[in-house]
C-alpha cells in the first residue's frame, strides 16, 4: 500500500490553521469598521476584489499542484492575505491594481515557494510592494479626505471610481494626503514640524483611531494565543526608540514617537504583518531581533527614504534575514554542549 506523506510538520499545535485565521479575521473586523467610518466603503470593495482574486488564484494553483481544494481553501489564509492587502491600499485603488497585488501575493510570494508554510516572504507585503513600485501615482494620490475634512463619497460613487479606475470629477475637493506623506513632502520644502502640525490634516484623528483599533485587535490575538508578545513589542520599541532619539535631537525636524506609532501601518505591521508565523523568526531572541529590525528599518525608510511608510519594505528586508537570525539564536538542546 502506498501512503501519501504531506510535508512537515507532522505534529499539530494547540490551534489548527483555520481557527488561527478566523481569529485574525475577527481581530481585524473592528479596525475595518473604523476605516469605513473615516474613509468610506473603498476598503470593502477592495476586500471583495482581493478576496475573489485570492480564492480564484489559490484554487487554480492548488488544482495544478494536485492538492485537495476543500482542505486548503478552507484554511482562510487566502482571505487573510486579501484583507491585509485591502487594508494597506488607498480607498480608491483601481480594481486592476488590487487584483495584480493579490495575484502576485498568492501565486508568486506564496505558492511559488510551495504554499502555506513554505513562503520566505510575507505574501501580503510582497504584493503591496509590487504595486507600490509599479503604480506609484495610484498608491500615493488616491486617498480621500477622512470624515471631518470633506463630504466623502457614497457607495455608488466609490464603486464607480474603483471599477472605472478614475477618481470622481470633484476629486480636488475630496483628495487628501496621508499624515506621513504630508510630513515628508512639507519637510522637503524646509517647513518645520511646528508649521506642519498646525495644518488641519494633522489634527484629524482618523489614523490615530485606526491604529488604536488595530492594536486592540492585536491584543485580542495575544489573549487568544495566536501571537506572542515578542515581535509586536520589539517593533514598537524599534520605531519608538529611534523616533524618541531624533525627536529630542531636533523637534522641528523629526516627528514625535506618538506620531510615528499612530500613523500609517505601524500597528498593523507590529501585530498582524510582522507576526506571520511562517516568514518571521522562530526563537525567542530571534523574534526580538527580528521585530526590532523591522521597527528600526521602518523609521529609517520613513525619515530618509523615498516612501512615506516603510513598514512593508522593512518586513520584506527582515524576512531575508530570518534564516541567519534563526541559525544564530536557536536554543541549545538540553543535554548537548558546544565543543
Amino acid at each position: 500500500m502506498k501512503f501519501q506523506v504531506e510535508p512537515a510538520p507532522h505534529t499539530f499545535g494547540s490551534k489548527p490553521v483555520p481557527e488561527i485565521m478566523r481569529d485574525v479575521l475577527i481581530a481585524m473586523f473592528p479596525a475595518i469598521l473604523v476605516y469605513v467610518w473615516y474613509f468610506g466603503f473603498g476598503i470593502v470593495i477592495n476586500t471583495v476584489i482581493a478576496a475573489a482574486v485570492a480564492l480564484a488564484s489559490e484554487a487554480l494553483i492548488l488544482r495544478l499542484r494536485g492538492k485537495n481544494l476543500s482542505l486548503y481553501l478552507g484554511d482562510y489564509s487566502a482571505i487573510v492575505t486579501a484583507i491585509l492587502l485591502a487594508f494597506s491600499l488607498p480607498p480608491l485603488t483601481p480594481w486592476y491594481v488590487t487584483a495584480i497585488a493579490t495575484l502576485f501575493a498568492v501565486v508568486f510570494a506564496k505558492h511559488l515557494y510551495g504554499g502555506l508554510g513554505f513562503n520566505l516572504f510575507n505574501p501580503a507585503m510582497a504584493g503591496y510592494v509590487l504595486v507600490l513600485i509599479a503604480f506609484p501615482t495610484a498608491m500615493a494620490d488616491l486617498w480621500i479626505a477622512p470624515r471631518g475634512m470633506g463630504d466623502g463619497l457614497g457607495l455608488g460613487q466609490t464603486l464607480v471610481a474603483i471599477l472605472a479606475a478614475a477618481p470622481p470629477d470633484a476629486w480636488d475637493a475630496l483628495s487628501s494626503a496621508t499624515p506621513l506623506s504630508r510630513v515628508q513632502s512639507d519637510l522637503s520644502k524646509a517647513m518645520t514640524m511646528s508649521e506642519i502640525s498646525s495644518e488641519p490634516m494633522m489634527s484629524i484623528g482618523a489614523w490615530l483611531w485606526i491604529n488604536l483599533t488595530v492594536a486592540l485587535g492585536g491584543l485580542y490575538l495575544l489573549f487568544r494565543g495566536v501571537i506572542r508578545w515578542h515581535i509586536p513589542v520589539a517593533v514598537v520599541f524599534g520605531i519608538g526608540l529611534l523616533a524618541t532619539v531624533f525627536y529630542f535631537v531636533d523637534v522641528d525636524r523629526y516627528p514625535s514617537p506618538i506620531f510615528h506609532l499612530t500613523t500609517g501601518a505601524a500597528m498593523l505591521g507590529a501585530f498582524f504583518i510582522a507576526t506571520d508565523p511562517v516568514s518571521a523568526a522562530t526563537s525567542t531572541r530571534g523574534r526580538l531581533i527580528y521585530g526590532f529590525g523591522i521597527g528600526a528599518l521602518a523609521y529609517i525608510i520613513r525619515t530618509w527614504g523615498a516612501y512615506p511608510d516603510g513598514i512593508a519594505f522593512a518586513v520584506l528586508l527582515m524576512n531575508m534575514t530570518v534564516p541567519a537570525i534563526d541559525y544564530f539564536t536557536i536554543p541549545t538542546a538540553y543535554g548537548t554542549r558546544d565543543d
